[in-house]
């Protein structure tokens, strides 16, 4: 397997990197990587982090102040007002769920193919096929072969035939430009649509659900632009740190001041 040879010059700074986001969502492409990413075999180095942990720390951050203060509040003013009520139980906080499995099977299931978007139709069935049975070995057995699927061009480059699945021919390129945008931001919509399996909803209007997830919406968003600048290492990192977040403070409460929690 090809090793990684080295890292590139250094990245940009944080607040370039928030204009190249914002400049993302408006006009979603696949385009270029941001400066820091390492050298070598391009499917082995999409799965390192490609970016300093200090920096996804930077955007984590972002992510729980603008879910905090603005996304949060409009999903707390949804569920009050159609009764929805979340399943996440205090008393059983879902470390490994959190931390690992749903950085590894989400960012594969809904940002994988962002890159690598001839894997779509097949890759991503696949992997959703697992979110829907939810944790568990069989699911996990399951997503071990996925991970072994993405990394396959590593080992049958010399057969084109074998590469076939993850390559676009030049016609396939040149649709995927026209739709890419469709293909971003549906990605953001289907990761927040499935996070409502983690409320009660009872008897919730329709139309009061999408307020439910705008914080699981607007960090897709941030994911997928991660996915596609960094790699899916560094979106999966990302996802880890920002789920970290909250049961970290729930963890303390718990441990320091029952009686808040109560």
């Amino acid at each position: 397997m090809p090793g990684v040879k080295g890292r590139a010059r250094p990245g940009l700074g944080l607040r370039a990197e928030l204009m190249d986001f914002l400049r993302f969502v408006r006009r979603p492409r696949p385009g270029r990587r941001l400066p820091g990413r390492a050298a070598g075999q391009g499917v082995l180095v999409d799965f390192l982090p490609n970016v300093r942990l200090a920096r996804l720390a930077q955007w984590a951050l972002l992510l729980w102040l603008a879910n905090l203060f603005v996304f949060g509040p409009l999903a707390v003013s949804a569920a009050e007002m159609g009764g929805a009520q979340h399943r996440l139980s205090l008393m059983d906080l879902p470390w490994l769920q959190a931390l690992i499995w749903a950085p590894i099977v989400e960012e594969l299931t809904f940002r994988h193919a962002l890159r690598r978007p001839a894997m779509l139709w097949w890759f991503v069935p696949l992997m959703a096929a697992i979110v829907v049975q939810g944790a568990g070995f069989a699911s996990g057995m399951m997503a071990a072969v996925a991970l072994l699927l993405c990394l396959a061009p590593l080992w049958s480059a010399p057969n084109a035939r074998l590469r076939k699945g993850w390559g676009l021919s030049w016609r396939g390129r040149r649709r995927l430009l026209r739709s890419y945008p469709w293909l971003y931001h549906v990605s953001a919509l289907a990761f927040g649509a499935v996070h409502l399996y983690n409320f009660h909803l009872h008897d919730m209007p329709a139309t009061l659900m999408p307020l439910l997830v705008l914080p699981q919406w607007f960090t897709g968003l941030v994911l997928g632009w991660m996915r596609v600048r960094r790699g899916i290492g560094a979106s999966m990192l990302l996802h880890a740190l920002f789920n970290a977040g909250p049961l970290l403070i729930v963890w303390l409460i718990l441990r320091l001041a029952p009686g808040l929690a109560a």
